[in-house]
């Protein structure tokens, strides 16, 4: 695809780059045409001669690399408390989601896949460039079962399948509760008709929820096939919350794509991940990532813990295709912990290969979307010709030293997404 050399253009020169790919930082300078990356120099002089109008900005010897993407975000529910998910007017959820954007977008983000929430809205709000913000990937709803990880319903209430009323979760969109094979056909069609770009399953137990232990299995085999039916059929994927080896193994030979965690599976099930080609989109956690007034949600959240430096050993291990994600929710003290946790991969794998994950192969997955996927038209997470131009420019270098990714407010000095410029400091 060529590139529009027309209109106004950004050069970014006196860099050193990394292109979301290779194995380190190279000197060389980036030039953007509107939306897209025009031009990628490497090794060598800049060519002479610009088209009329280019803004050209001295990037000072720092390191120039992709935006970063995370795989697995909550825009409504890491704005908001568990409390103002479940009374607040549904405005301030969506003005808090939309704060949450925006400060992910300053945090160096530029793309996002958001796991439950009705966020539809939201990414074509900022996709006009009304507002800040990343790209998003939306799931819409997340769906569960009675008793599931994403029931919030009290054990008062009937089961909506028996005539109950949806809790407030429901009614904002934020899950959706089915159960058997034609209910939860109908949830996906719901979300696939919402917008979602790719559909998210409850398959396991939960630390937030009340009802379900951490190894209980949740959906049945046919109900999830039922889902992934309904997904294939519009060209998409789903993918599923869950910890444990059965539920993981259950969900995989449903068809399912990408599993959410993983933290308690064996080696056996990780090589088995590897084996089938499925995605393990996990999270770097600690304990203190969240706060649980729950004694048993406390003592969940550890158990999860726990299991996240053998998780990630055997994925690399096994070379499984491993993405990148937070996870972060309901507290919105500790949204800034993004970058932490970014960094906090770091420790598992190299700088370089941090960086990759988080750039390049997040954006691999999202490709899993297929013709749902909005962004489709142009690369995401390289920096290469024709690639939609999200970039950042940091001080230091990150492929050797991911720290100064922690502190973006000082070391991010160029926020670049979707061509505009959102923060610059490299004067």
């Amino acid at each position: 695809m060529g590139v529009d050399d027309s209109g106004a253009g950004l050069l970014v020169t006196n860099v050193r780059v990394f292109d979301g790919i290779g194995a380190e930082s190279v000197p060389g300078h980036v030039r953007v045409q509107r939306d897209r990356i025009a031009e990628v120099v490497l090794g060598r002089p800049l060519p002479p001669g610009l088209p009329g109008g280019t803004t050209v900005l001295d990037g000072g010897g720092r390191t120039l690399l992709p935006g970063l993407t995370d795989a697995h975000v909550h825009l409504f529910a890491i704005g908001g408390t568990m409390a103002e998910l479940q009374l607040a007017p549904t405005g301030t959820l969506h003005y808090q989601a939309l704060a949450a954007a925006r400060d992910m977008l300053m945090r160096g983000f530029t793309t996002v896949r958001d796991m439950a929430g009705d966020t539809e809205p939201l990414r074509r709000v900022l996709d006009r460039g009304l507002f800040p913000g990343p790209r998003i990937y939306p799931s819409q709803a997340a769906i569960s079962q009675t008793a599931g990880h994403g029931d919030f319903g009290t054990v008062h209430d009937a089961p909506t399948a028996l005539g109950g009323p949806p809790a407030r979760t429901e009614q904002i969109g934020f899950t959706r509760v089915a159960d058997g094979p034609e209910r939860v056909l109908a949830a996906v069609r719901e979300q696939l008709k919402k917008g979602a770009t790719q559909i998210k399953l409850m398959a396991g137990g939960g630390v937030i929820s009340e009802f379900d232990p951490l190894d209980v299995l949740q959906f049945t085999t046919a109900e999830l096939e039922a889902a992934v039916a309904a997904a294939s059929d519009w060209g998409t994927y789903v993918t599923v919350h869950v910890y444990t080896s059965e539920g993981v193994r259950r969900a995989v030979r449903a068809g399912v794509r990408c599993i959410e965690h993983g933290h308690l599976v064996d080696e056996g099930t990780i090589r088995y991940l590897a084996e089938q080609g499925v995605w393990l989109s996990t999270q770097p956690f600690e304990v203190d990532d969240h706060h649980y007034a729950s004694p048993d949600s406390d003592r969940k959240n550890r158990e999860v813990c726990e299991g996240v430096a053998r998780t990630i050993a055997w994925a690399v291990k096994h070379r499984v295709r491993l993405a990148f994600g937070t996870d972060l929710v309901l507290d919105p003290g500790k949204a800034h912990r993004q970058n932490e946790m970014l960094v906090r991969l770091g420790s598992y794998l190299s700088p370089v290969e941090a960086l990759r994950t988080a750039t390049s192969g997040n954006a691999e997955l999202f490709r899993l979307s297929g013709r749902r996927d909005p962004y489709r038209a142009a690369p995401l997470g390289v920096i290469a010709p024709g690639a939609w131009a999200d970039l950042l420019v940091v001080d230091g270098d990150p492929t050797t030293d991911l720290s100064v990714l922690a502190d973006p407010e000082r070391n991010l000095r160029l926020i670049v997404k979707d061509g505009v410029v959102h923060k610059n400091e490299l004067g």
